[in-house]
């Protein structure tokens, strides 16, 4: 298998298109064309998961954070970003970062971290607007059955829990063919009136070049007349962060040590605690202190993420219990995320996790 399959596979996940307008998922450096001959899987990437990767026979790394955030205007190895990539691009290794289109994805960053938690009735904290189309176009009723399943297996017609989901209503179409074209029905040069169905699919926006394809390769008409609409609806599969509930509500207290046992987390800096049970849990993985009056909103008993400043405590305002965990532990699982992935579509190549613990940050208990 070339690299470039893996990150088609990769992409089925979590679409490019998903990530956030400061990011740099995808490929950093590399050959994508390169057969692969295995893939290491880290949270970051830095020059110990390169030597590792070399020293493992694997010439693909896929992190969850980009070591390319910014620009570079030289490569010297005056740093460790620029170290790292060097000691790729010597040793012929692609360096893929799947980042915050994996934050925003319900199987993804978060909904292992709700697993980890137990959490049950699990939905996206803050669902995103403006991703979801409707395709709207007109059918001849023999060919309705075949063009809508067409569309519903490109993935059209998903809404919540439910899939295949159209409208239809019929009607009469008119055309006429004129000289050069070859119609489905009705003569050249005659006006043709036919009994068609006006169909309706929603989809998501990244999906539309594949729905646009099925439609063309379904539909019998050599024109296919369709138009697409955007709507602002909120996506319920996609945004940030997650809540879901605990099985039985929790001591605030107990629910701390579950907490730091979960993620093996020797210090959780936390807000004042209420007294009062914990059931109701939202969190996000890395730094989500911008999803506290979502998390608030939500009636959530408590809000676990990392990276919380000083001054952001104070805005939970005891309306809430805030656990910051730290960054690196509350992702930690995401490569196990992506390997169970991967295994799941029976790759033909190496996939293993990395030995590296990358977490920059250190503690110092007395």
């Amino acid at each position: 298998m070339k690299i470039s399959a893996a990150i088609q596979l990769l992409e089925q996940l979590a679409p490019p298109s998903l990530q956030e307008s400061y990011d740099n998922s995808g490929t950093l450096c590399g050959d994508v064309n390169a057969e692969i001959t295995g893939a290491l899987l880290s949270l970051d990437c830095i020059e110990s998961v390169v030597e590792e990767a070399i020293n493992r026979n694997c010439n693909m790394i896929i992190a969850h954070h980009p070591i390319l955030f910014t620009g570079l205007k030289s490569i010297t190895g005056k740093n460790y970003v620029e170290r790292t990539l060097l000691k790729a691009i010597k040793n012929d290794i692609v360096i893929y970062a799947i980042h915050t289109n994996l934050d925003n994805v319900f199987d993804g960053v978060n909904k292992m971290i709700a697993r980890q938690l137990k959490l049950e009735d699990l939905r996206i904290l803050a669902p995103k607007s403006g991703l979801i189309k409707k395709l709207n176009t007109f059918v001849p009723i023999d060919k309705l059955d075949k063009v809508r399943q067409a569309l519903f297996d490109a993935g059209a017609g998903h809404i919540g829990n439910y899939d295949h989901c159209s409208f239809q209503v019929e009607g009469s179409g008119t055309f006429r063919a004129l000289e050069g074209s070859n119609p489905y029905v009705g003569n050249v040069g005659v006006e043709h009136s036919e009994k068609e169905a006006q169909l309706e699919v929603i989809f998501s926006d990244y999906q539309q070049n594949a729905i646009i394809q099925a439609l063309g390769q379904n539909h019998p008409y050599e024109t296919v007349a369709y138009d697409i609409h955007s709507l602002d609806n909120k996506h319920q599969e996609v945004g940030s962060g997650m809540i879901g509930s605990l099985s039985e509500p929790m001591d605030e207290k107990e629910f701390l040590r579950f907490v730091s046992s979960s993620f093996a987390s020797p210090v959780i800096r936390h807000t004042k605690l209420r007294g009062k049970a914990i059931q109701n849990v939202a969190l996000c993985g890395g730094s989500g202190s911008f999803l506290l009056n979502q998390a608030m909103q939500n009636q959530a008993d408590a809000f676990i993420t990392g990276d919380f400043k000083y001054h952001e405590f104070f805005d939970a305002d005891q309306n809430i219990v805030v656990l910051d965990i730290g960054h690196f532990e509350s992702e930690q699982f995401t490569p196990q995320l992506i390997l169970e992935y991967l295994e799941e579509k029976n790759v033909t190549f190496a996939v293993l996790l990395s030995q590296v613990k990358t977490n920059p940050v250190h503690y110092f208990i007395q």
